[in-house]
C-alpha cells in the first residue's frame, strides 16, 4: 500500500514537470526577436555546408520554400510529442529566392507566419502575383501552346552555399493537383530543369499551357465564315438593280469591324504574322475582289443598255411628232367641213361689193366645236397607250435578244463564281490544316 503510494507520487511529480506547450518548445530554443542568431547568418554549424532549399511553385503563383536550420533541433517526446510549431516569419533566416523574369514588384503583403519542425526544417508557403516576361509564339493563335520559363536563384549566396532543388526530388512536376484550372490557359505540363553555374545556383521551370480556343471560335473564326458565306451567296442576287453591290458593301464593312477586334486581342509585338491575321485578310481580299467583279459586271451590262434606251427614246420622239401632225390634220380637215363660205355678188347694183356668207351643208347639221375637242383628246390618249404598249413589247423582245457586253458579263461572272469558290476551298484546307497541324 504504502509502495503504490510513494509510486503513483512520483509519476504525477514527471507528469507535472513534463512541458507540452508551444512556448515551453520556444523557450529551450531560446527562439526570441532579440537572439541574432537565427537572423544575422545562415544557419549552418559549418560554413562549408550548403543549406538545401526546395522550392515549389502552385498556381496561381504560390512559393513553397523547405530548408533546414542546423541551429535548432529538440525532441519532441520532451515536450508532449510536439514536432513543429508556428512562429512569426521575421524571427528566422529566410533564403533569398527571386524569380529571374519577374518584372513588376510583388503587391501582396508576406506571410506572416511559418511552420519550424523539430528537426530544424522550416516549411515557407508565400502567396504572390507575379507578372513576368515570357516570349509567346503567336503564330497558330488562338490554337497555339506556350512554353514560359520561371528562373529561380538567389540574389547573394553563390551556388556553393546555397543549392536550390526540386521540392519532392523530381525533375517533373506530376502532381496535378498543383496546377490549377484557369480560364484562358490549360496547364499541361511544369518541367524542371537545373543550371549549375560557376557563381549562382539557378532552378528553371518550363511551364507549358494550352490556349482555350472555344472563346475565339465562337467569336472570331465562325462569324468571319458566316460572311464569307453570304458574299457567295450573294452570286444569285441580280446585276440589274444596286441591292447586290450595296449588299456586298455592307459584308465588307463588318469584316472590317472583325478585323478590328483581332487588332486588339493580338499582341502588337509577334516575329511571324499570326495566321488568324493572314486568314481574316485573305477573306477581306477575296470579298473586295468579288466587289470589283460586280462593279465590273454592273459596268458592262450598262454599255448595252444605253443604245436600248437611246433608240427606245427616239421611237417615242418619232411616234409623238406624228401624233402632233396627225392631230394637226385632223383639226384642218373638220374646220373644213364645219364651215363653207358662199360668195353672193350683185352685179345689177354696180356699187355694192361681194359678201361672204356662211352656207349650211346639205343634208346634215353642223356639231358642237367642245364635244368635237373632247373626242380627239380621247383619241390621243388611247392611240398614246397603244403606242406605249407596243414600244414596252418591243423592248421585251429585244431584250430577250441579249447584247455583246450583256453575254461577255454573264461569261465573266460565271467563271469567276467557279473559281471564287474552288480559291476559298484550297484556302480554307489549307489554313485549317495547319491549325490542325499544331
Amino acid at each position: 500500500m504504502c509502495v503504490g503510494f510513494l509510486f503513483l507520487l512520483f509519476f504525477t511529480d514527471n507528469v507535472s514537470t513534463q512541458k507540452c506547450s508551444y512556448q515551453d518548445v520556444l523557450d529551450y530554443l531560446n527562439l526570441t526577436k532579440s537572439n541574432e542568431v537565427y537572423t544575422l547568418t545562415r544557419p549552418v554549424l559549418n560554413h562549408k555546408n550548403p543549406t538545401l532549399v526546395e522550392v515549389a511553385v502552385t498556381f496561381y503563383a504560390v512559393l513553397e520554400v523547405y530548408w533546414t536550420n542546423e541551429r535548432i533541433s529538440w525532441k519532441p517526446e520532451q515536450f508532449c510529442g510536439i514536432n513543429h510549431v508556428t512562429i512569426p516569419s521575421e524571427i528566422v533566416w529566410k533564403p533569398d529566392i527571386i524569380i529571374a523574369e519577374m518584372i513588376d514588384k510583388d503587391k501582396v503583403p508576406p506571410s506572416p507566419y511559418l511552420i519550424l519542425y523539430n528537426t530544424g526544417e522550416i516549411y515557407f508557403k508565400n502567396d504572390q502575383v507575379l507578372v513576368s516576361t515570357c516570349r509567346m509564339q503567336m503564330y497558330h493563335f488562338p490554337f497555339d501552346i506556350q512554353s514560359c520559363n520561371l528562373t529561380f536563384t538567389s540574389v547573394i549566396h553563390p551556388a556553393r552555399e546555397l543549392q536550390l532543388r526540386p521540392w519532392g526530388n523530381s525533375s517533373s512536376t506530376k502532381n496535378w493537383s498543383l496546377l490549377q484550372p484557369q480560364d484562358v490557359w490549360q496547364l499541361l505540363n511544369v518541367t524542371v530543369t537545373h543550371f549549375n553555374h560557376s557563381t549562382m545556383d539557378d532552378r528553371e521551370q518550363i511551364i507549358t499551357m494550352k490556349r482555350r480556343s472555344v472563346l475565339y471560335i465562337f467569336n472570331l473564326i465562325l462569324p468571319l465564315l458566316f460572311f464569307l458565306c453570304l458574299d457567295v451567296g450573294s452570286f444569285l442576287i441580280s446585276d440589274s438593280g444596286g441591292e447586290k453591290l450595296s449588299f456586298k458593301v455592307t459584308v465588307l464593312l463588318a469584316v472590317t469591324v472583325l478585323q478590328l477586334i483581332l487588332n486588339e486581342i493580338l499582341p502588337s509585338m509577334s516575329n511571324k504574322i499570326p495566321l488568324i491575321a493572314t486568314f481574316c485578310i485573305v477573306i477581306f481580299g477575296l470579298m473586295l475582289l468579288s466587289l470589283l467583279e460586280t462593279i465590273l459586271v454592273m459596268y458592262l451590262r450598262e454599255k448595252d443598255s444605253l443604245p436600248q434606251e437611246n433608240e427606245a427614246n427616239r421611237n417615242k420622239d418619232h411616234s409623238l411628232m406624228e401624233d402632233s401632225e396627225s392631230n394637226f390634220q385632223n383639226c384642218d380637215e373638220e374646220e373644213k367641213k364645219l364651215t363653207r363660205c358662199a360668195c353672193i355678188c350683185d352685179v345689177s347694183g354696180g356699187d355694192t361689193p361681194c359678201e361672204l356668207l356662211p352656207v349650211p351643208e346639205e343634208g346634215g347639221s353642223r356639231k358642237p366645236t367642245g364635244e368635237s375637242q373632247g373626242i380627239a383628246l380621247i383619241l390621243e390618249e388611247l392611240r398614246e397607250m397603244e403606242k406605249t404598249l407596243t414600244l414596252f413589247f418591243n423592248n421585251k423582245e429585244k431584250g430577250e435578244e441579249t447584247g455583246y457586253w450583256t453575254r461577255v458579263a454573264r461569261r465573266l461572272d460565271l467563271a469567276f463564281f467557279v473559281c471564287y469558290v474552288v480559291l476559298i476551298t484550297v484556302f480554307l484546307v489549307s489554313v485549317f490544316g495547319m491549325w490542325d497541324n499544331a
